[in-house]
């Protein structure tokens, strides 16, 4: 065997090892999804039949309408307005001479090493000074406030890779700055969006602790939230009902990554090659 061909079989070998650690716990939940219900079950254990009433019964039983009625409503403001403020901000720290980038960048920065955990209560304690506690902004407003500073760091790198010589070509031809950011920069970054929009998706959608402290309300708790109360209480204490609840909560990420998942890769791969 040629060296080449070692190489390429060690490579796959690795890969194929890597996907089997990924994909046993999503496998291993689905399972146990679709066993019956009562069963005790382990580890990568195959059922013996195919429950789909497991699905129903938790549907109903944890009110998960609600709680991804929730979620999409949270998901659909925070990357929409996030995407919407970081282009414009990213382009003006990249492509801009405004005064005092450089600090300001470096000030922005320190959103990203923030511990997330340290403002969860004076966030509280503000939305309910503004009367925003138990209300989708109170989930909004701070998630975008804490993905605005990587969106921007994100977005800025992508526009570090198109090269100059585009913006002055179109300067030359008598192009604005809002036309240039519109018409020449942002076809070029769409794989470098498409992948900060799944991340933000992913994110934003798996957020549990600021639903936890700002939520009261029953009927407007995200999907992992209404997944810990299902969970947590005992009349629905069946392990394969409580694992198709969590796969009706991972559902819509797992939607998402399938049909963007060139656009994904593409964007991850471009932004290392830059």
């Amino acid at each position: 065997m040629k060296q080449s061909d070692r190489e390429k079989l060690i490579a796959h070998l690795i890969f194929l090892f890597g996907c089997l650690i990924v994909l046993y716990p999503f496998f291993s939940i689905l399972f146990l999804a679709l066993s019956e219900p009562g069963t005790r079950v382990s580890g990568f254990t195959l059922p013996t039949g195919i429950y789909l009433d497991n699905f129903i019964k938790a549907w109903t039983g944890g009110g998960f309408s609600t709680g991804l009625f929730s979620s999409f409503v949270v998901v659909i403001g925070v990357v929409g307005i996030t995407i919407v403020c970081s282009i414009p901000a990213a382009y003006a720290f990249e492509k801009l001479d405004v005064l005092g980038i450089t600090p300001l960048f470096a000030i922005l920065l320190v959103g990203l090493v923030l511990p997330y955990e340290s403002l969860i209560i004076p966030l509280y304690y503000s939305m309910r000074k503004f009367g925003l506690d138990s209300s989708y902004w109170a989930l909004i407003l701070p998630q975008i406030g804490l993905s605005i500073p990587f969106s921007i760091f994100w977005l800025r790198s992508s526009f570090k890779s198109i090269p100059i010589t585009l913006s002055e070509a179109a300067m030359l031809e008598g192009a604005g700055k809002i036309a240039i950011l519109i018409k020449i920069l942002l076809p070029q970054m769409k794989p470098a969006i498409l992948t900060l929009t799944v991340l933000l998706f992913m994110w934003t959608w798996n957020e549990f602790l600021l639903a936890l402290i700002m939520i009261q309300d029953a009927d407007m708790r995200t999907a992992p939230l209404a997944l810990s109360y299902f969970a947590g209480n005992k009349r629905y204490g069946d392990p394969a009902i409580t694992a198709a609840a969590a796969i009706w909560v991972a559902l819509p990420v797992l939607i998402v990554y399938i049909f963007l998942q060139r656009r994904f890769i593409s964007g991850m791969v471009t932004g290392v090659e830059k």
